[in-house]
């Protein structure tokens, strides 16, 4: 999954504010002054009659091929088509052309400014005007599947489009990487969240527990004294946010995710967490944590994964830093790193590990403006489907992959030994596992190709220690309230506050930038965004029909 560019998608779309909203408004989002209010119902009595047992796209005689302009809002995206065998045989199953645009926010508001409308559109915010004004501007995705392909009923899953479903009871935008209970009731879904520490250094040490706080300490300074070299512990870098410190943590330890009565629940002032960031602070002090952690960047951090600097790590994001893991397996082998059970709760609470949620991340959507939206649907039916995951994913049976008698998939030597070497080669080609609008993590499960082996071993620790975080998600204040703002101004100095607790030189001082930061709470309007969160977990749960 490329979450690696995640953030750049993220950043420019956090940017659409009051302007945005304004012209959303103003509009109605229809694509300007030649926008359609009601969208293109285009007739397809002499192209095919829809069958709900077999998708659109297989019974459609349209000879002619469609042109469609698909708009990207990250500035990243690889706008090539029909040029890799994946694309390449999207275009001809199809029979489309896709014209891929790119841009950020700016580019974006052009459209609702009066441009023309693409004819299928991709934004990375839920919370965004965009999303949340979708019935204005897109068509529902309920009324095309019913008018065009209903085989898109079997390929969707219920709770994503519950998920996505506005005020008038429609879906307009289907994500990739959403996750459901039943993914993670699958087994399928693998975690990306571990205590890592390097095979020889545990081996060494005699193979140790060090689940409480005490022991954790204890270890530290054994790994400190009997291998110098190394730093004791490492996490992920920090930045603007608290790396594997704020929430991965939290989950590794189970803290709750909600209170008894089911409101929303500060997990940053947690007991059992709170003891685990004293314990930190703690082994700061022994001189275990270097204070490079705190100011190394996503590079700086990964070039220090990638040459085994840290001893152990609160890794997250596994499957991101496969690469780095890899290559330093490879280069030392019997001293790569291994998942342990590591940290555990102080209060008896297991593990709740969290992956991508319900929201996914790439959420697409077709305009009301779309030239043939019967096409368009067609297109998220075949990328939704087995035959489309299997494709996006291994490419075609014969070329890229062979099916082996247990019914896993096997991508054929040439192509994996391209994969491996050279990578640059491999995506201009093949782009296997890179065009991922409808993307999904369950189908990684169909080939032990599919994941580098420096990580396989930590996802199998991860196994069963997996809990949705759907309650949570989308529960920040809408943007451009007073709330919004104030929980803006306190995530910044929850981020300077949890680093000043780690790195506190004596009791004291921590307490101090903790009482300090309850403090910032009661001024910063803490009570009704503990309101506004507690709301929308009711609404998350009615969506879900959580009890």
């Amino acid at each position: 999954m490329l979450k690696l560019n995640k953030a750049s998608g993220k950043k420019g779309i956090k940017l659409l504010t009051t302007l945005l909203t304004a012209v959303l408004m103003i509009t109605g989002c229809s694509g300007g002054s030649g926008g359609s209010s009601e969208g293109n119902w285009v007739s397809i009595e002499d192209r095919y009659t829809v069958d709900p047992e077999k998708p659109a796209w297989q019974l459609d005689k349209k000879e002619e091929a469609t042109d469609l302009t698909w708009y990207v809002n990250a500035d990243w995206w690889n706008t090539d088509f029909g040029k890799d065998i994946v694309t390449k045989k999207i275009k001809e199953d199809l029979n489309i052309n896709i014209k891929f645009i790119t841009g950020d926010d700016t580019k974006l508001n052009t459209f609702f400014a009066g441009g023309d409308m693409p004819d299928l559109l991709t934004v990375f915010d839920s919370n965004s005007p965009v999303v949340q004004k979708a019935a204005t501007w897109a068509m529902p995705l309920n009324d095309l599947a019913e008018k065009y392909d209903p085989y898109f009923n079997k390929v969707a899953a219920v709770d994503t489009l519950n998920w996505f479903q506005l005020a008038d009871g429609k879906t307009y935008g289907y994500p990739n990487y959403s996750n459901t209970q039943e993914d993670y009731d699958s087994g399928n879904i693998p975690a990306k969240t571990a205590f890592i520490i390097r095979k020889d250094v545990y081996e060494a040490l005699g193979s140790p527990v060090i689940g409480t706080p005490e022991e954790f300490q204890s270890v530290m300074k054994r790994i400190k004294q009997e291998f110098p070299a190394l730093i004791p512990f490492g996490f992920n870098s920090i930045g603007e946010g608290t790396g594997s410190l704020g929430d991965t943590l939290q989950d590794f330890i189970g803290v709750p995710l909600e209170t008894e009565s089911g409101e929303f629940y500060d997990r940053n002032l947690d007991e059992d967490y709170l003891t685990w960031l004293k314990t930190l602070n703690t082994v700061y002090r022994d001189g275990n944590i270097s204070d490079d952690s705190f100011a190394d960047d996503g590079t700086a951090f990964e070039e220090k994964v990638k040459s085994g600097k840290y001893a152990t790590m609160l890794l997250d994001g596994t499957p991101q830093q496969g690469g780095n893991l890899q290559i330093y397996m490879s280069a030392n082998p019997g001293k790569e790193y291994i998942a342990i059970d590591g940290p555990q709760s102080t209060k008896g609470n297991a593990p709740t590990l969290n992956q991508s949620g319900i929201t996914g991340w790439m959420i697409n959507f077709i305009s009301k403006d779309c030239k043939d939206p019967a096409k368009a649907i067609q297109i998220f039916t075949y990328l939704l489907s087995e035959e489309g995951q299997t494709l996006m994913n291994y490419g075609i049976e014969g070329e890229t992959y062979q099916t082996k008698a247990d019914g896993s998939v096997e991508l054929l030597p040439a192509v994996k030994d391209l994969q491996l070497n050279n990578a640059d080669q491999f995506k201009k080609d093949y782009r296997m596992g890179e065009f991922m609008f409808f993307g999904h993590d369950r189908h990684k499960a169909l080939s032990a190709d599919a994941f580098p082996e420096a990580i396989k071993q930590m996802q199998e620790w991860g196994k069963g220690k997996l809990k949705p975080h759907f309650i949570l998600e989308n529960i920040s204040p809408d943007q451009g309230t007073p709330e919004a703002r104030a929980l803006s101004a306190i995530n910044t100095k929850w981020n300077t506050t949890l680093v000043s607790m780690v790195r506190s030189k004596d009791d004291a001082s921590y307490d101090n930038a903790l009482a300090a930061y309850k403090s910032f709470l009661g001024e910063n309007r803490w009570e009704e965004i503990v309101k506004v969160r507690s709301e929308k977990m009711k609404l998350n749960k009615e969506k879900l029909g959580i009890q």
